[in-house]
């Protein structure tokens, strides 16, 4: 530290993060602001500063940065090809739903799937969006219910999908195979998600029904996207595709840099087969990539920035700290403490939130005994469930989609489900704590 400074002094550049963060100042700029306070702090010179950055273009971080990147590429291709919008109409409009219940289910497991292929709660949801509106709305469902369960099921892809960004960094963070993530984490979290979302979104339709609507336009608005021949032929070979890559990559223990290989390739075949050239498909990889090019260079400075605060000493000062009462409240009490800051105290994307938890508190995992699987529990809630505590982009983004202008039943959700999620969180850790299971 500079002027030798206190350690705890460190966390200037993340109070600051967090404080802007929470005001809705643009995160890249966030971001880039606090890692050049760190550097200065930590008395980086530019040369210094330069090589952090280029040892971060290596880092994990970036990986997820490229891999988001990448998605948005394949996302592209999979609208151009028209892969994605036959996969949204069988699921919705060729399943023959008939019935408000149906149609919800239908509707919330085809978010789900298109989310988890595509890494991307936005945009996936802009597809899915203009099919399953004409379809709800002939069933009376309204826009309010209809935003609650695109929200509430579609952010459940990203815990579930094996190279969703949040999944690949918290199965890389805490250390555990994509199956220990879903049996301890993905899969328990999602099922109270579902639950939650659908008691919400139930309640909302009789609450919204007869007040609320779709306009006879959206009722007999029929998406143009034709599923032809060519188009049933590109979906067989991505599903196929994707699953041999997955079931490879489990089978061979494929790292998080796997998921650039399984990207590539299903974004060539499916193109190719769809009837894409090789120019085409670079240009699509590109222009959907370019869309999220703000999210990499983001990334890549979380590196040096929470590096800086690790060599500043604040988070080995926090540990000195918080040694004595993490020792007393024991392996419940810091995986609950653990989860609600990482909830309400710390801003920002969802992996960097998970990366600035896992840097404050990996400290205690060994002497408090926390299994690997507890603490991808613990990063999972702690990052994704600030989208549901408050009314972030995210929230208001599917609000959107959906054509609703009331905020109301979707903070309903967000505290059914944050208060859901930390409760599980709790039992899971009594259970662990009683048991050792």
């Amino acid at each position: 530290m500079i002027f030798g400074l206190p350690a705890i002094l460190g966390l200037i550049p993340l109070i600051i993060y967090i404080v802007l963060a929470l005001r809705g100042k643009n995160i890249a700029y966030v971001v880039l602001l606090c890692t050049v306070i760190g550097a200065i702090m930590t008395g980086q010179t530019p040369i210094t500063f330069g090589s952090d950055l280029y040892a971060a273009l290596g880092s994990f971080m970036a990986l997820v940065g490229f891999i988001i990147i990448m998605g948005a590429g394949l996302g592209e291709v999979l609208t151009k090809t028209g892969v994605a919008n036959a996969i949204v109409k069988f699921i919705i409009v060729k399943s023959g739903v008939k019935t408000q219940k149906q149609v919800t289910i239908a509707v919330m497991f085809a978010s789900c799937l298109l989310v988890a292929l595509l890494g991307t709660l936005a945009g996936a949801n802009a597809i899915i969006a203009p099919i399953v509106i004409p379809v709800v709305a002939s069933l009376g469902i309204t826009p309010s219910t209809l935003s609650v369960l695109m929200h509430g099921a579609g952010a459940t892809g990203l815990f579930l999908g094996p190279f969703t960004p949040p999944v690949v960094t918290y199965t890389t963070l805490a250390g555990v195979s994509y199956g220990q993530y879903l049996i301890n984490a993905g899969i328990p979290i999602s099922i109270v998600v579902w639950i939650c979302t659908f008691i919400s979104a139930r309640k909302t339709q009789k609450q919204t029904e007869g007040h609320e609507s779709y306009s006879n336009e959206d009722m007999a608005a029929k998406n143009s996207g034709e599923i032809t021949p060519k188009v049933k032929k590109a979906t067989a070979v991505f599903i196929i595709s994707m699953v041999v890559l997955i079931v490879y990559g489990i089978l061979a223990k494929g790292g998080a840099a796997y998921a650039l290989t399984v990207m590539l390739v299903t974004t060539f075949v499916t193109g190719f087969v769809g009837g894409l050239s090789a120019e085409q498909i670079i240009e699509s990889l590109l222009a959907g990539g370019s869309r999220m090019y703000k999210m990499f260079f983001m990334f890549v400075l979380y590196d040096p920035f929470m590096n800086y605060i690790t060599t500043s000493g604040a988070f080995d000062a926090i540990a000195d700290l918080m040694s004595p009462i993490m020792g007393t409240v024991g392996a419940v009490g810091f995986m609950v403490a653990s989860t609600l800051i990482g909830i309400f105290g710390v801003a920002g994307a969802a992996v960097a939130q998970a990366k600035v938890m896992d840097d404050m508190f990996k400290v205690f995992l060994t002497t408090l005994n926390i299994p690997p699987a507890l603490w991808a529990l613990v990063l999972l809630v702690g990052s994704q469930i600030t989208s549901f505590a408050y009314p972030t982009g995210d929230m208001v983004g599917q609000m959107g989609l959906a054509r609703s202008t009331s905020l109301k039943p979707m903070l309903k959700n967000g505290v059914l489900i944050t208060i859901s999620t930390i409760i599980y969180v709790t039992v899971r850790g009594i259970i662990y704590q009683l048991a050792g299971i």
